[in-house]
């Protein structure tokens, strides 16, 4: 009877010992996160250009909706512009207005010029459609402007940067870092180009945090940093510890109410994690540099392609500042340490949602296309 007993003592202690040692088999195979862009520190450095050729007889002109220095999407048109000037070897003029009232002149003033491309950026469509319609020997480019169809113009190229579903890793890191359980946004205007940000960021956080309170207001204008940052404040005070703004420069009074209160932001357009290190947690990027350039380009080889022309994340028109290629770490550097403890599991998880969108297993809704939520 003794032996029996030991027997199955013994037994049972070797399937106790066989179990763990499965167990810390499987925990071995799990894979530690890497992060890329420390692993390997040529990750963040842009290619070396190769000397330019001379297309100096190719010109281009374009039209700013605003001036320079709101280190968003206007100065990424522009140093889209002068990165064709440098690596396409073309002649580039940039134009910088003050405001809607001053485009249709602008546009009216090069065409007296008559380059061979003129690209115009958030100007209103009835604007451009009147003036490509009328001057039909003249190509036209534009890029933040959405129209509701193809207005089905030869001279007239349209790049709609679809930007809801880099907005919706953004939202994962909001819905995975927030501590209050409260998250924001605030837009420009309250029109489908802003919620297109908005609504991806909104599930975003709901796919990693079903019981967030989303707070969501609108400027009313782009140039109004004053409005945007007492509409963050008061976002704050109730309770959100992470707003995204999507509003040009209006959008400075966002990221300045975060560093002002000890709160997080979200930058957009341009990387604007280094504006205020520690309270801009990412960016999501939209690459407005690259559709300008993109334009240029395909009048230097001659693919210029009139009609609506859609790209998004999968033609790296849209990302985050964490991304390779740009490996924004700042936030790494400078954030609480207890919200940067978190940043592993936070990267994994984007990696997993980006892989699950690329491959069409997860669609996010795109508010250009679909009734606003």
């Amino acid at each position: 009877m003794l032996t029996v007993l030991r027997r199955r003592v013994l037994f049972a202690v070797l399937v106790v010992l066989l179990f763990g040692a499965l167990a810390a088999n499987a925990q071995d195979a799990t894979p530690e996160y890497v992060d890329q862009c420390l692993a390997d520190p040529s990750a963040a450095a842009p290619e070396a250009a190769a000397p330019a050729p001379d297309n100096s007889d190719i010109s281009f002109a374009i039209i700013l909706p605003n001036a320079r220095g709101d280190r968003s999407f206007i100065d990424s048109a522009a140093a889209g512009a002068e990165r064709a000037i440098a690596e396409l070897g073309v002649t580039g003029t940039i134009i910088e207005t003050n405001g809607a009232a001053e485009h249709d002149a602008a546009i009216r003033r090069a065409i007296q010029d008559s380059p061979d491309l003129i690209i115009t950026i958030a100007v209103d469509p009835s604007t451009i459609e009147e003036i490509a319609d009328e001057f039909p020997n003249q190509r036209f480019a534009a890029q933040e402007t959405f129209f509701p169809g193809d207005p089905g113009l030869e001279n007239l190229a349209l790049f709609n940067i679809f930007t809801h579903e880099n907005s919706y890793l953004a939202g994962i890191a909001a819905g995975m870092l927030t501590r209050t359980g409260i998250v924001g946004a605030v837009g420009g205007l309250d029109v489908p180009g802003i919620n297109l940000f908005i609504v991806g960021f909104e599930e975003g956080v709901q796919s990693v945090c079903a019981d967030c309170q989303l707070l969501r207001s609108y400027v009313g204008d782009f140039s109004d940093p004053v409005t945007a940052k007492e509409q963050a404040l008061s976002m704050y005070a109730e309770g959100a510890d992470i707003l995204y703004q999507v509003a040009g420069r209006s959008g400075e009074g966002v990221l300045d109410a975060a560093a002002e209160t000890g709160n997080l932001a979200i930058g957009v357009d341009s990387n604007q994690d280094d504006l205020y290190p520690g309270n801009i947690l990412v960016s999501a990027l939209k690459r407005v540099d690259n559709a300008v350039f993109s334009f240029v380009q395909s009048v230097v080889d001659e693919t210029y392609v009139p009609g609506i022309t859609n790209v998004g994340m999968a033609e790296g028109f849209a990302g985050l500042s964490w991304d390779l290629g740009v490996c924004s770490r700042t936030f790494d550097q400078n954030g609480p340490a207890d919200l940067v403890e978190q940043l592993p599991a936070v990267r994994t998880a984007i990696e997993e949602a980006r892989a699950a969108i690329l491959a069409g297993e997860l669609v996010v809704t795109n508010a250009l296309l679909e009734p606003a939520q």
